[in-house]
């Protein structure tokens, strides 16, 4: 008679943890800056001009068997448009299936209408709240701020975690990196929802879209750059590496065509230059980038637009 030899055990999986954590707060808060911080490379535009985040960035932190998916969201204010009523939905939208919630002040002032707004949609949620003063190295009174930051949640049920911190999402990498680990700590049982090395969940045309609008709202002066769009209209890779990108940046009117062209197109030159060296650094490719602007009359308040635009 002849015996089997008993099946060697199969190894143990072992448990992840994964979970989705919204970032909000009002317009220019330093959300942008904040994700890029806890991601340590570049996802999300930033500027100093408000609502320069117009959807929803996602971006994804993996460590050993846990992982973070940030959702960056637009800052939350009175939307004047179409683009803003759309705005405040993708807000909306990442509280009501998120896992936690990062809420990012300014402390170099006290708590505004717009700060109000943002208290109003998350105090009541079912879910792990972290409020984050940011921007501590340029607030004269941080704690007097931060207590007028809390007092808005008064009312939030004991029961629901509630914690909070100060920092410099632009210049406190220590205090960044802790407010992570709180995160990557408090994350429920789940599968990974993206593989392992993904930073974001962004198209490669989607985010060097956004490289362009960025360069263009620090350049651009006054109300232009709200009128301001940008997609990538077409992308090829040569054989010696040269990323060839094609795009296009899209206004609202012709006399504001010729406002971002400038004169001899200075403008449009200096846009599309400071655009390249940062696709550069990220892609660690050279980049001929070729932008052209486009006129779409009104796009802000046109849904058929905003679709096209990648606002949907």
């Amino acid at each position: 008679m002849t015996h089997s030899a008993p099946a060697p055990d199969a190894p143990e999986t072992p448990t992840t943890y994964a979970g989705f954590v919204a970032i909000v707060g009002k317009p220019n808060v330093g959300k942008s800056t904040l994700l890029n911080a806890f991601l340590g490379t570049k996802v999300a535009p930033t500027s100093p001009r408000p609502q320069t985040t117009r959807r929803d960035v996602r971006g994804i932190y993996t460590l050993g068997e846990r992982q973070i998916i940030f959702i960056d969201t637009p800052g939350v204010h009175k939307p004047k448009d179409a683009l803003g009523k759309y705005m405040n939905h993708e807000v909306h939208s990442a509280l009501a299936d998120v896992d936690a919630v990062i809420w990012v002040v300014d402390l170099r002032h006290p708590p505004t209408d717009e700060d109000s707004l943002v208290a109003h949609q998350i105090r009541d949620l079912p879910k792990p709240l972290l409020l984050v003063g940011n921007k501590t190295d340029a607030a004269k009174y941080p704690d007097e701020a931060m207590r007028l930051y809390r007092a808005l949640l008064e009312g939030r049920r004991e029961d629901l975690e509630t914690s909070e911190t100060m920092l410099s999402a632009q210049n406190n990498t220590n205090a960044v990196a802790t407010l992570r680990e709180q995160v990557l700590e408090g994350l429920p049982e789940n599968p990974f929802f993206f593989p392992q090395g993904s930073a974001s969940d962004q198209t490669r045309e989607m985010w060097a879209a956004e490289i362009v609008r960025e360069e263009a709202m620090k350049k651009l002066r006054d109300e232009l750059p709200y009128a301001v769009a940008t997609r990538v209209t077409r992308w090829t890779e040569r054989e010696d590496g040269l990323q060839r990108i094609e795009g296009e940046i899209v206004v609202e009117k012709n006399a504001h065509k010729g406002m971002v062209i400038g004169a001899g197109g200075k403008q449009l030159r200096e846009i599309g230059q400071a655009a390249r060296k940062q696709l550069e650094v990220f892609l660690d490719r050279k980049v001929y980038l070729g932008l052209e602007v486009i006129v779409i009359p009104g796009w802000r308040e046109d849904e058929e637009a905003l679709r096209e635009l990648g606002y949907e």
